[in-house]
């Protein structure tokens, strides 16, 4: 691989890597950010839901943008609106400019993932080789520092924007430095017929993608996030609530699952090369799926940890792979399919936390853990949709010419 792939793979990562941080950043100071604002608790839902349902609307945005520009652009100015969005929440003081700061970062945050995803999709297919759990084992390493640093600002009960300014100091220049090196990939246009074969693009120019065929990937990112959104929002309350463990030791499953996300998504490349992609989903969503029967019957908060571990080691290489099976299966329009695909990040994340909080309410938290366990099951019916054609490295056998990289060789 040229320097040129090699740096645009390394500024990639690193956009991962501080979204991560950024959105930790964010998630994990709700209650300081109620308390600056004075949200009510009734009201606090409706500022938390907006945020999925904006980025949900910037993915669209952003798969009719990248029709006129390229993805890298996209990036490259939606990141510095994120890390500027972020420091507004924190140094804002009515609600009208918490819902301007949020609306802000929620628009920006869609349009960022899409974004960040197509050229990873693009350059693995450059690459003909799996590097999309790489990228999004930056992106858990983010969480894990973002995480940490708010962590250490509640700690030491520095104001929202005290904590936020360094952040931004560094990460802000340091990303639009690393934006030079963006790399739009050598997209497979020229793949636009194999794809009409397949039933998904219309045109040359790869501007329309068949919704039956992207279904069953668009239900598994959902389900993906619901089992995702279950843990980050419920797995303190569970422990605390149900397990009887200490305040402290229920902050720890959540540190836990990002740190397993990562560990899995760091050698979970090595996995799909060997086994395939199909092989490595499957085992994923059976992984998933244990580590929430074990939450639901857990005795202890040990029990439970344990649990919430192997869900994170479970889903962490489901994500990843749903982007880039759907770069496989739209050759001709990797970039609209990876944005419409995106917008079930979002559905499932709204869909999650209410589902799993009214479940438990009206039922038990330990059934509540049965719904996502069942769910990501379900992947299990949609794994082949994972598959890769018979000349593309994903199906665990053939692997793409090195003359082939790059020339619209059916190479991801």
């Amino acid at each position: 691989m040229t320097d040129v792939l090699r740096r645009g793979r390394a500024s990639l990562a690193f956009s991962f890597f501080a979204q991560g941080v950024a959105f930790a950043l964010l998630v994990t100071r709700i209650p300081a950010i109620q308390d600056r604002y004075d949200v009510s608790d009734g009201l606090l839902p409706a500022f938390l839901a907006a945020v999925p349902i904006l980025a949900g609307v910037g993915s669209v945005c952003t798969e009719h943008l990248v029709k006129r520009v390229p993805p890298s652009h996209v990036l490259r100015w939606s990141q510095p609106v994120v890390l500027l969005a972020l420091l507004g929440v924190g140094a804002g003081h009515g609600l009208w400019q918490l819902g301007l700061a949020l609306a802000a970062f929620g628009l920006a945050v869609g349009a960022l993932d899409a974004s960040m995803n197509m050229l990873g999709v693009s350059l693995q297919h450059t690459y003909g080789r799996s590097i999309m759990l790489g990228f999004h084992a930056a992106y858990s390493l983010g969480g894990i520092v973002g995480a940490s640093l708010a962590w250490a600002g509640a700690h030491w009960d520095l104001a929202l924007a005290v904590s936020y300014l360094p952040v931004v100091l560094v990460l802000l220049p340091a990303a639009l430095v690393g934006s030079r090196w963006y790399v739009d990939g050598s997209g497979p246009k020229e793949d636009a017929q194999a794809s009409d074969v397949a039933g998904g693009v219309s045109g040359a120019g790869g501007a329309g993608v068949g919704f039956k065929l992207l279904l069953p990937l668009c239900l598994v990112m959902a389900i993906a996030y619901i089992g995702d959104s279950t843990v980050s929002n419920w797995s303190a309350k569970y422990l605390q609530d149900v397990l009887g463990s200490s305040e402290q030791l229920a902050t720890v499953p959540y540190n836990v699952y990002m740190v397993t996300t990562l560990l899995g998504r760091a050698v979970g490349d090595f996995g799909v090369r060997r086994f395939g992609a199909v092989a490595v989903v499957r085992v994923g969503a059976v992984v998933a799926a244990a580590g929430f029967g074990v939450v639901a019957v857990a005795p202890g908060a040990w029990v439970g940890m344990l649990g919430f571990t192997l869900v994170g080691f479970g889903l962490c290489v489901i994500v990843p792979q749903t982007f880039a099976a759907a770069g496989r299966l739209f050759p001709g329009a990797a970039d609209v399919a990876v944005a419409r695909l995106n917008i079930f990040n979002y559905v499932g994340f709204l869909i999650g936390s209410p589902l799993v909080g009214a479940l438990g309410d009206a039922w038990s938290y330990r059934g509540a853990m049965l719904v996502p366990m069942a769910l990501v099951l379900v992947t299990l019916f949609y794994a082949q949709s994972f598959a890769s054609g018979p000349s593309r490295y994903g199906d665990g056998h053939e692997r793409p010419r090195t003359a082939d990289v790059g020339r619209g060789s059916n190479g991801l």
